[in-house]
């Protein structure tokens, strides 16, 4: 059974004198415990708008959010400011995209873990500093005790990224979102991260969402990939399903423009044209049409309908890349 089911998931941005501008658009999609689950796509495709109307972090004024987002059966979108407090930290849990502005600059990474304790599980102060450390400890921390004292800026990027983790976990929630976690790290510091993440996962059960832009993260982490584009879902798939067949035009692209080890040498990369600006409404038609090279005149003027292709993959396209025939099955 899903621990978090999001259902036509809406987010309106509105400002005075402008048009509205949706974000996300309609966005379902369910994470089991123990599960990982990739929101996929280019910057401004609408992943971690996604993630903020999960947890309440939209502000009120200037965001409408529509749609259903059910924890455990209770939707976190009717609940109050107070009842989400209560959850954030004991329930739901987040790491934010950049380290060094999540966290308070003026205060010591100990106080910034302690908190947590101190609020949802009603630890005393001395206890809570020790538990912080094991924290610090546990997510790779070298000297747990004394980076309690220190502040954001004495450490160095991945450790920052290993304190937001311990401080996302302190409570152990059933469901962590983890935004672009591996952002601005070397490769090294990146696949320490991404274990650290799933050992967590293994060994606490814990559901986890992973919004990213890098294919190889989710290669590497993710058992579901749902792909947004202009805020909607235009393809889900399991992992080694999409990574084999890409249904989706932009999904091919995406796995296309990434450079292969495989690769002759002096092979040129294949980019997808145009910028993510360049779109229809989804209302009037696909929002990919203007930079996709499957194209046809159906897909600027009628909006391509959610597929249901089976074994829970879902694609959202008017003419979608062929999958290719295994030669042993064509001979």
């Amino acid at each position: 059974m899903a621990l978090l089911e999001v259902r036509d998931l809406t987010v309106v941005f509105e400002r005075k004198g402008e048009q509205p501008f949706t974000a996300v658009d309609h966005v379902s999609f369910d994470v089991e415990p123990g599960q990982t689950v990739g929101l996929v796509g280019e910057s401004g495709c609408g992943k971690s708008v996604t993630s903020l109307a999960v947890m309440g972090l939209l502000p009120k004024r200037g965001a409408r959010v529509s749609g259903t987002v059910s924890y455990e059966g209770a939707n976190l979108l009717s609940l109050s400011d107070r009842e989400m407090r209560d959850r954030r930290g004991r329930d739901l849990g987040m790491v934010f995209q950049d380290p060094l502005s999540s966290l308070n600059p003026v205060i010591p990474i100990g106080v910034q873990v302690t908190e947590v304790l101190e609020r949802h599980r009603d630890m005393s102060r001395k206890k809570a500093m020790v538990e912080a450390a094991e924290l610090l400890d546990k997510v790779g921390i070298p000297d747990p005790t004394r980076r309690l004292t220190e502040y954001p800026h004495q450490l160095s990027g991945g450790m920052r990224q290993r304190a937001l983790i311990a401080i996302a976990l302190a409570c152990r929630p059933r469901l962590l979102i983890a935004d672009e976690p591996t952002t601005a790290l070397d490769v090294t510091i990146q696949a320490q991260i991404l274990a650290l993440l799933k050992e967590l996962v293994q060994d606490l059960g814990t559901a986890l969402v992973m919004i990213t832009h890098d294919l190889g993260v989710v290669a590497g982490l993710c058992d579901e990939v749902n792909v947004l584009y202009a805020g909607r879902v235009v393809e889900k798939a399991q992992r080694h399903e999409l990574f084999a067949q890409p249904r989706h035009p932009y999904t091919h692209g995406l796995l296309a423009s990434i450079p292969r080890l495989d690769a002759p040498r002096g092979e040129k990369l294949h980019p997808i044209k145009g910028s993510v600006a360049d779109n229809i409404p989804w209302d009037h038609g696909c929002a990919f049409a203007p930079r996709c090279p499957n194209a046809l005149d159906v897909c600027v003027r009628i909006t391509p309908e959610q597929e249901d292709l089976g074994s829970g993959r879902l694609l959202r396209c008017h003419n979608p890349v062929q999958p290719t025939v295994p030669e042993e099955v064509s001979a």
